[in-house]
């Protein structure tokens, strides 16, 4: 499935959209904008919370926690001495772990659980110059790998 997301789409306390690849609205995410340390809720389209980010405040570097039902479900962590580019460690309760590494910048990178690329973030997918696609492998759960571009956006893009 292939969503559609906004270029500095996110400062913390703004709401947003995802849509799909025919432009319908999908996602809601809602930023927290009074709480201690950055906080959002992933919601449907109806208002159910599918998940909840939130930073991690005393932490050594860019760290967030996912939380599903009340309960931590992936843990993202920006690695801290990467020469010329960043990657991405994520941690899902239950299941191997995903990568995420290639031009964070510019929004063209692939999440990797173990060798096999399970999605692909790019500005090629669409022709809107200030849009960029998320393309995720059928079997991925969409959610959770969404939520941790929202979470890669914010982390590599937060001065601007």
């Amino acid at each position: 499935m292939r969503y559609m997301m906004k270029q500095k789409l996110f400062s913390w306390g703004d709401d947003f959209c995802i849509k799909d690849e025919s432009g319908v609205d999908r996602f809601f995410v809602d930023g927290k904008a009074f709480s201690f340390g950055n906080q959002l809720s992933f919601e449907d389209m109806a208002g159910n919370e599918l998940c909840f980010i939130k930073q991690v405040v005393f932490s050594l570097g860019q760290n967030y926690e996912i939380y599903k039902d009340g309960q931590l479900w992936a843990t993202v962590s920006k690695e801290l001495f990467t020469f010329f580019h960043a990657s991405f460690e994520i941690e899902e309760r239950g299941a191997p772990a995903l990568q995420a590494e290639g031009d964070f910048i510019y929004h063209r990178y692939t999440f990797m659980r173990g060798a096999k690329p399970v999605a692909e973030v790019s500005m090629e997918f669409f022709t809107l110059a200030d849009t960029y696609g998320v393309d995720i492998l059928d079997g991925e759960e969409d959610v959770l790998i969404l939520a941790c571009t929202v979470v890669i956006d914010m982390a590599c893009h937060q001065k601007d």
